[in-house]
């Protein structure tokens, strides 16, 4: 990366774009060898430019070597240092956004239109295409290959399809089963298909005996190796034939093994002279004491599970080298390796602590990295290996390693410590794995049946999905395998954890018991998709089974889906060909899909995977490419006003008044910009794609005060009948964590419905569209718990306990029956926020963080804290009760009448049902977040954050059980409200204070 850019040098920056100047001086690079500097509007398309460029040369020498105009196009590097080939002409400058700037004009090497895709895709997804090409991965070309021809396939088809069939294949309606919908074709002719078709809709918002690593390296510069005699034979579960093979040395002697029953397994790396490793910045080095001691432990894992005791090295010394020259050994055979084994490295420091006058040893983890066994076409690897790995280690580990870490390597080599392998070369026999042999499913024969134990395996298979497994349950369910199928088809997680990977009579026999299991529903074949369960048959088996998953239903579950593509040892897999071709059928779910992706494109261990899977996607739905490039430009542009104010709150901080005045002038003039209203106007809305935003109400846009600034734009909707439309673009927040609440707060609300309960719940849209920056859809016709206190009283610190206040509101914003119906819902969606907030231990529930719609319907924003890490200051908790039930909630609730206890009675009524609702649906909650464990979100880190769940739901407990815990939390919250009310009081006061 380049040195970064200072404001006064970043020509793009939306504050340079406020000075008046309209014309950037370019500097030109010819092919010719010329050199031309001239200046350009900064608004202007690159084609326009071309065609300026070509006039100017005609006064150079070599002008007419050039040849035409459009054999050429430019090239540059952008202000984010990332090359770029501006195939797309239509493009403006400020939004190329060149260094220095400089433009190389270069001639094409190729068609044209495909150019033109292939540059269009690159700067879709945030990485150009290039890149991909210039990887050095077999696996990255045979995967895109192979996605390029089933794109062009079904490009073909699509082409041959008439508008109507295009229209059921992108846009498929959600129909009943059985509801006797008549094709939209009936009664249209072909000329009326011919013509245009303008829909208005209106809607409501709210809605081996050893396997050996002999002397590896670690190192912070690649340096040279080479390889040691190592001989191995390997008993292959294809042929069950013992092969013989060796490593060839460099001097062209060969060394052959005596051919027994030993089946070995080796890793070697021999390393000529010394290596370096540099110790980790959180290990802190006294300089007057000896340098701490350095280790590397090594394991084998399948899944969580670990296949034999991890091989530790000794212990090096030295302040900068670190050399081991001995054998790691692991106690399992190559036959036993499962396909998904892989290989864990761990390095650390140990450094010895005295207490007490004893003396003991500490570890501190330096880095990590992983590896698979077998490559994706499942052959054993081998050959040298440099693993670059990683310094950051997850709050779990298991024997000091990182299993549920990625297999990819840090792709920034440069400051990374590296690993230096050696596997030894079978050639000329390569060692693949075997496939599955359908025959040995004949000599599979149910176990003998236990009458002891059907009733021992009942308990077992009704557990929560967190509940541990012992030895004994383990060697039961196993034992009881056709029972299991047979009586608990939905118990196949469990029995999948008793399977022994470490035997591969024990594998054989689980993949050919897959063939004939019965299908799992959607929901429940979910959890088979978590880390747990890394088996390539598997995880063929539960994408089978979402298969039967509606649109609507996939959509629901679909942000889960991408973070488990993070588990997926390789690029082509069943889970990533299922979405691609779900989102190529529905470009609702292809949105969605995209953006998921889109999102997480700066982190190094995803990038290349989801690259490959956006590439894909784009060259299926190529007509798709201009609506998302719209989106991903308009959002550009608003990163832009946002940076701008951030820098003007800066240079204005002494003066809030003149830092509002000429910040909002500066962000009104910004947004009156021709570059940035054609940019921001007629794009369909990232949050919904059903919904247009036709033009940006100027007037009406403001930015928010608080730290990172969020921009508040209105937009006017065509489709909406005059109505407008609010936006908060955030920048500098991550948004996921809201994202994940507000899609299970979803979920809930659906729960609910099947169960004839609306609670009349509100998920506004929220949606993560890149490095912690985002988009977050604005409710109508509504306002925070705090604005109508503080409206209501002219002491902020007695607004608090004014229970009228909310009450009143409502009065004045609904008068006769309306007033009925509103109270009606604040009763419903207040019991299902209760609940909600409970089960899911949202805090930092303060009166700007609940709100109310004007027509009753109360719910909760910014989720910042969730299962139950509650805020407190000086060690103390601010928030003592379980959810917020505070007594201006119960007057309205009563209809402002002390002793209405009916409807109070109703309230607690809806509150139990939908508590008990939930949690007859525990264990997809529990499922949905153990899926969510590696998306990095800062308070779901470890299985031991999703406790909370299994607590709050009193999983394990009889329904009774669970329902008295539940009263009693709800009794608690409604004597303790007085606490609320007090930290209600000091936010007002706060608030108050600030404006």
């Amino acid at each position: 990366m380049p040195p970064a850019m200072t404001d006064d040098l970043d020509l793009w920056a939306a504050h340079s774009q406020l000075c008046g100047e309209d014309l950037v001086t370019v500097d030109f690079l010819l092919p010719t060898g010329i050199y031309i500097q001239m200046d350009v509007p900064r608004e202007a398309t690159i084609q326009h430019i071309k065609l300026l460029l070509w006039k100017q040369a005609q006064s150079y020498p070599l002008f007419p070597s050039l040849g035409e105009m459009e054999g050429h196009m430019f090239e540059c590097v952008n202000q984010a240092a990332v090359h770029e080939e501006l195939e797309d002409e239509t493009r403006r400058l400020c939004d190329v956004r060149p260094f220095c700037p400089m433009l190389k004009l270069v001639t094409r090497n190729c068609g044209r239109a495909e150019r033109l895709l292939d540059s269009k895709i690159g700067v879709l997804i945030g990485k150009g295409l290039h890149e991909l090409d210039a990887l050095q991965d077999q696996e990255v070309k045979d995967f895109r290959s192979k996605m390029f021809r089933i794109s062009e396939e079904k490009m073909q088809r699509v082409q041959l399809m008439t508008w109507s069939e295009w229209l059921q294949a992108c846009f498929s309606p959600q129909l009943e089963p059985g509801g006797g919908a008549t094709p939209v074709t009936d009664g249209v002719n072909d000329k009326q298909a011919e013509a245009s078709l303008k829909v208005t809709m209106h809607f409501d918002q709210s809605q081996v005996t050893t396997v050996s690593c002999v002397v590896f390296t670690i190192l912070y510069t690649l340096s040279c190796h080479q390889a040691g005699v190592t001989s191995i034979i390997l008993y292959t579960l294809s042929c069950h034939q013992a092969v013989v093979t060796s490593t060839i040395l460099y001097t062209l002697s060969c060394h052959q093994a005596v051919v027994t029953s030993t089946i070995l397994y080796t890793l070697s790396c021999h390393q000529a002279g010394n290596t370096v490793i540099s110790h980790d910045h959180r290990i802190m080095v006294n300089p007057l004491l000896p340098p701490p001691q350095v280790q590397v432990r090594a394991g084998l894992f399948h899944g969580t599970e670990l296949l034999c005791k991890p091989a530790v090295s000794s212990e090096s010394s030295g302040r900068s080298e670190h050399v081991w020259n001995l054998t790691l050994e692991f106690d399992i055979t190559v036959s036993d390796l499962p396909r998904m084994a892989r290989l864990c490295f761990a390095i650390y420091a140990v450094m010895d602590k005295v207490k007490k006058q004893k003396s003991t040893k500490n570890h501190y983890p330096v880095a990590w990295v992983n590896t698979m066994v077998f490559d994706y076409k499942g052959q054993l690897k081998t050959g040298d290996i440099i693993l670059h790995s990683w310094s950051s280690f997850p709050d779990e580990l298991e024997e000091m390693l990182n299993p549920i870490g990625t297999i990819q390597t840090n792709p920034y080599t440069e400051n990374c410590t590296a690993l230096h392998i050696h596997l030894p070369d079978y050639n000329p026999h390569p060692i693949l794995f075997p496939p599955f042999d359908k025959g040995r499913q004949q000599h599979l024969l149910p176990a003998d049946p236990q009458h002891w134990g059907p009733t021992r395996l009942k308990e077992i298979m009704e557990r929560d999905p967190l509940s541990q497994l012992c030895e004994n349950e383990k060697d039961l369910i196993w034992t009881l395998r056709y029972d299991c199928m047979e009586n608990f088809p939905q118990s196949l997680p469990k029995l999948l954890l008793s399977v022994k990977w470490s035997k591969h009579e024990d594998m054989a026999q689980l993949q050919a018991l897959l063939q004939i299991w019965p299908k799992l529903s959607p929901r429940d074949a979910l959890e088979l998709l978590d880390f747990n369960y890394p088996d390539q048959y598997v995880r063929e088996y539960a994408v089978g089974c979402l298969r039967d998953m509606s649109d609507e239903e996939l959509s629901q579950y679909l942000l889960q889906l991408v973070q488990v593509l993070r588990y997926e040892p390789y690029y082509d897999c069943a889970l990533t060909r299922f979405l691609l071709n779900r989102a190529q059928c529905n470009r609702n779910i292809g949105h969605f899909l995209f953006w998921h992706l889109r999102s997480e494109m700066h982190m190094p261990a995803v990038s290349v995977q989801f690259s490959l899977i956006l590439e894909a996607y784009c060259r299926g739905s190529i007509p798709h490419i201009e609506v998302l490039k719209k989106q991903v430009e308009a959002l550009s542009k608003l990163k832009s006003v946002n940076e701008l104010i951030k820098l003007g709150t800066i240079k204005n901080a002494r003066s809030k008044t003149k830092e509002a005045m000429l910040t909002k002038e500066a962000m009104m003039t910004c947004l009156r910009q021709s570059g940035y209203t054609e940019t921001l106007s007629d794009l369909h809305s990232p949050l919904n794609p059903s919904v247009l935003l036709s033009g940006i109400n100027v007037e009406r846009c403001r930015y928010m005060d608080s730290k990172m600034k969020p921009l508040w734009i209105v937009y006017n909707n065509k489709l909406l009948g005059g109505d407008t439309l609010g936006i908060i673009f955030k920048n500098g927040d991550d948004l996921r964590q809201d994202m994940l609440t507000l899609q299970i707060l979803r979920l809930m609300d659906l729960l609910w419905k099947e169960a004839n309960l609306d609670l009349r719940i509100v998920p506004y849209g929220c949606l993560a569209t890149g490095d912690r920056s985002g988009l977050i859809e604005v409710v109508s016709s509504a306002d925070t718990i705090a604005n109508i206190q503080l409206t209501s009283s002219n002491v902020a610190a007695a607004a608090a306990f004014n229970k009228d206040a909310l009450l009143n509101w409502l009065k004045e914003k609904n008068s006769g029956d309306a007033l009925e119906k509103a109270i009606e819902e604040f009763t419903l969606s207040c019991a299902g926020y209760c609940v909600a907030t409970y089960v899911l231990g949202i805090g930092d529930r303060h009166s700007d963080n609940i709100m109310v719609r004007s027509t009753g319907q109360l719910f909760h924003i910014d989720f910042g804290h969730i299962l139950g890490n509650f805020k407190s200051k000086f060690g103390i908790k601010r928030e003592r009760v379980p959810f917020i039930l505070t007594h201006d909630f119960i007057h309205v609730i009563q209809q402002g009448k002390t002793g209405n206890t009916e409807k109070f009675g109703s309230f607690r009524n809806y509150c139990e049902q939908a508590y008990l609702i939930l949690r007859r649906n525990g264990n997809l909650f529990i499922t949905l977040f153990a899926l969510m464990l590696t998306a990095g979100l800062p308070e779901l880190t470890s299985v031991k954050d999703i406790q909370y769940l299994k607590d709050s739901l009193a999983l394990g407990k009889t329904d009774d059980e669970a329902l008295k815990q539940f009263r009693q939390k709800f009794d608690e919250a409604l004597r303790e409200s007085w606490t609320t009310k007090v930290n209600w009081m000091a936010h007002n006061v706060v608030k108050d204070n600030r404006s």
